[in-house]
This record gives C-alpha cells, structure tokens and sequence, in this order.
C-alpha cells in the first residue's frame, strides 16, 4: 500500500477526531459492537476529550478511556504503548466482556498459560468484540507478523 499524497500537512487533532466521529457512528448504528479511538498521547487526549465527549453525547453511546488497552494479536504493542485508546460502545455487556477478556489475558500471563493457543483465543474474543468478520479475523490470525492500521497521520 502506498503514501498517501496530500497537498497539505493534515492536522493530526482534527484527524483524530474525524475517526473518532466515524466510529462512534458505525456503533451507534449497530456496524459495530466496540470501536477504538486511534492511540494517543495522555496530551493529545486532554485536547480531544470534550469534542470526543460531545460526538458521543450526539450519537447517544458511551465511551471508556483505556490507559493501557489490551495487547493482542490484532496490532502490536508499539502502536499504543504509551498511549491511551478510547473505547466506545453503546451496551455495558460489551465493556464488560472486554474487561473480562483483558483479565483473562493477565490471568493467563501471571499462571504461565499465555501460549500460542490462548494468545489467538484472546486475540479472535477481541476481534470479534470489534465486529471483525470470522475470514479477516482467520486472515490476521494466519499471518507470522502483526499489522498494525494504517494512519495517514502519525506522530
């Protein structure tokens, strides 16, 4: 996949709430159980927070600031480390199983049970949260490296 060439620096705020505002709808309108906003810094969030706060009020869901979002096969953990994730999603059941799924995952790791198998488990449960069809979930699962998303706009 190649750059992306744009005329203009893009302004990495108004980038960032513009994927906010999109994945706030696709769970408002049911495409999704859970989105993710992109990763960012503790910085970048204090600016972001009321428009991000505002665009959910707007769609009627909710949303989770996550300080340390569950690493899993679905992308590295470089792309968020030292970065928080904004979860949003409109039913508590759903916040709840991610919860549950990342104390599995620590559960997992402090019992020395954290193999292969259970790591793909984890990562297939979260990928399924974010609404993930079972052949993209099955294609990111078959490969030997992470992906981590695209972004036109990094730090």
């Amino acid at each position: 996949m190649g750059k992306a060439k744009v005329s203009k620096e893009i302004d990495r705020i108004s980038f960032q709430l513009g994927m906010i505002n999109c994945f706030v709808e696709m769970v408002a309108c049911g495409v999704k159980k859970l989105a993710l906003s992109p990763p960012v810094t503790p910085e970048d969030y204090a600016v972001i927070k009321d428009a991000s706060d505002d665009i959910v009020k707007g769609f009627g869901i909710k949303s989770y600031l996550e300080k340390s979002l569950l690493v899993t096969d679905h992308q590295s953990p470089e792309f968020t480390r030292g970065r928080w994730s904004i979860l949003y999603y409109e039913d508590d059941e759903v916040l709840e199983a991610y919860l549950a799924l990342k104390e599995k995952k620590q559960h997992l790791e402090q019992s020395g049970r954290y193999d292969k198998t259970a790591r793909q488990e984890i990562s297939r449960a979260f990928m399924r949260l974010l609404s993930y069809p079972e052949n993209k979930i099955d294609e990111k699962l078959s490969k030997d490296t992470q992906s981590d998303p695209y972004m036109v706009v990094k730090e």
